[in-house]
């Protein structure tokens, strides 16, 4: 009532203030307009006159009187200056005052303005600046003399009428507000008494659960037939109140008897899992296909190292190691579908997909290697093993659900591409690298992510063990030495050259690249193969497939 009440009659007030205010400064600013028009004019028509006298007496071509007339000019100014800050005077043609009522302190470039702006014989009110203050001003000029003749006067004195009438505007506004702001809280007080009533009824009832509380009924109006409504209202409550308890009790326990199991499963299963399983627990068992990445995780010579620790140290230092890369794993999108052992095994794209879940898979790996880093630093600051680790990544077609029985479940993923991945991390034995991916995750990152700034190597194409059909491997970075870089470059472009059967031509490539890093391993492999090949060349129909013998 307060908000619809307060525009409708404030608005109005501030209308009819805005159009007193406009008609009244219009008012006042064209007096003070007409007013100095009408000096400006007089002074024009006495300095006409003066001139005339001396036309008729025949005194125009002496120096002595035509000064005369000047000082006369001068004198009649004077006189009709209303003000202190008032000033009228001549400047002539070189820009100097030739007569003035009072000095206005021209600066030289203050002139140059001036005159700029009587140049333009423009007519009516007119602004300039007199030594740094704002002057309202008319002038005519007055061809005998060869005078700009102006009266000039400060802004601020010229507006001062305006300016006290605005000012008395805003006041009245103000006090009439603060007067309606308070008749409307008294008059908005009592109008809005008995639904103050009812609200504190309705308070105590949600607060307190006390649904013997009652309105008592002032008036015969609206507000009346709402407080016996409300009364009727708990009145019904209060009947039914003991089952809503009742119900409500049940609603709690089964709650957080639900929570107390989404905490308990959070540690086994993805949140999103448990939500399907609340949803529709008859689907459980229903698997799905899809792509998506998987990852292999594992600790080279656990066996041995676990062998020199004691075991609770050894416990500690993998619970450590654990977190570092299940919280990577995690932040990037990713679930760990489980442990074996000492190994991680983790998927990108289920149970929810996501665009970049290949580009976040690889980046997961490269930033487990950073993380096992930091991990060994201070194990080795406490005279601990360090731990050295391979990963394998790849992409492709799985079935991904909960498998098992109703009785024992595991949400998890099979398919030749989670056995790719497992086979991948082993080769990273072999190939003497931390990180390995396949052709086909290689494929999917060019496809979806190729400006994330990754490097690729390619090392070979092998067959694991129990596949025939071959698959090309890759070592992958993010940021390379300019001597990596360079013999990146080198190998890939020795390995097109592998591959088409030009062993000579590689064979210069990867010496090339053992130039530059004469410790790496591949680089070196490959060469010897090469210098095999140029002296005993393979078949023709040689694809250049690896076949691995063991896991």
């Amino acid at each position: 009532m307060f908000l619809v009440v307060l525009p409708l009659i404030i608005v109005p007030l501030i209308l009819a203030e805005t159009a007193s205010y406009y008609h009244a400064v219009n008012g006042v600013t064209r007096l003070a307009r007409e007013l100095l028009g009408f000096k400006l004019g007089e002074l024009e028509k006495f300095a006409n006159s003066q001139w005339s006298l001396l036309i008729e007496n025949n005194f125009a071509g002496r120096p002595e009187m035509t000064e005369a007339a000047k000082k006369s000019v001068e004198q009649y100014g004077r006189s009709i200056i209303l003000s202190e800050t008032e000033i009228i005077f001549a400047l002539d043609g070189n820009g100097n005052i030739a007569m003035a009522s009072s000095d206005p302190k021209l600066l030289p470039h203050e002139k140059e303005l001036l005159l700029q702006i009587l140049a333009m014989e423009n007519q009516g009110l007119q602004t300039a600046v007199f030594c740094d203050q704002k002057y309202i001003f008319q002038s005519f000029y007055f061809t005998p003399f060869d005078w700009h003749i102006l009266i000039s006067e400060k802004e601020n004195i010229f507006y001062k009428d305006a300016k006290n009438i605005a000012m008395q505007t805003i006041i009245t506004l103000v006090i009439s507000f603060v007067i309606a702001v308070f008749l409307l809280i008294i008059i908005t007080h009592r109008f809005v008494k008995p639904l103050r009533s009812i609200i504190k009824a309705m308070n105590c009832v949600i607060e307190k659960a006390d649904l013997s509380s009652r309105v008592e009924i002032e008036y015969n109006d609206e507000t009346g037939i709402l407080a016996g409504t409300f009364n009727k209202m708990t009145e019904e409550l209060d009947s039914a109140y003991t089952q809503i308890k009742k119900y409500a009790f049940d609603a709690v326990l089964a709650g957080k008897k639900e929570e107390r199991i989404r905490q308990i499963f959070q540690k086994y299963v993805p949140n999103d899992v448990i939500e399907r399983f609340f949803a529709s627990p008859e689907k459980m068992l229903v698997g799905d296909n899809r792509n998506l990445s998987i990852l292999f995780s594992d600790i080279r010579s656990f066996t041995t190292i676990s062998e020199g620790m004691a075991p609770d140290v050894l416990v500690n230092s993998l619970n450590k190691y654990f977190s570092g890369q299940v919280e990577i794993i995690y932040n990037r999108k990713g679930i760990v579908d489980k442990y074996i052992g000492d190994a991680i095994m983790a998927i990108w794209g289920a149970p929810e997909k996501h665009e970049d879940d290949a580009l976040q898979s690889v980046l997961s790996g490269l930033e487990m290697i950073e993380t096992v880093k930091k991990f060994n630093d201070s194990q080795r600051a406490t005279g601990k093993c360090e731990f050295q680790i391979g990963i394998g990544i790849n992409y492709g077609e799985v079935t991904v659900g909960n498998i098992g029985s109703e009785r024992k479940m595991d949400y998890t993923v099979i398919g030749d591409a989670v056995n790719l991945a497992s086979r991948m991390e082993g080769l990273t034995k072999t190939y003497h690298c931390e990180i390995l991916i396949s052709e086909f995750l290689f494929e999917e990152l060019r496809r979806t992510s190729p400006n994330a700034g990754l490097n690729y190597r390619l090392l070979d194409t092998v067959a694991v063990k129990g596949k025939t059909k071959g698959v090309r491997i890759f070592t992958v970075k993010r940021g390379l030495s300019p001597e990596e870089q360079k013999a990146w470059q080198l190998h890939n472009q020795a390995m097109k050259l592998y591959y088409t059967h030009f062993f000579k031509e590689a064979l210069g490539k990867f010496k090339e690249v053992l130039s530059i890093l004469p410790a790496d391993f591949n680089a070196e492999n490959l060469y010897k193969r090469c210098m095999e090949y140029v002296s005993s060349p393979p078949p023709a129909n040689w694809n250049g497939v690896e076949i691995m013998k063991s896991k």
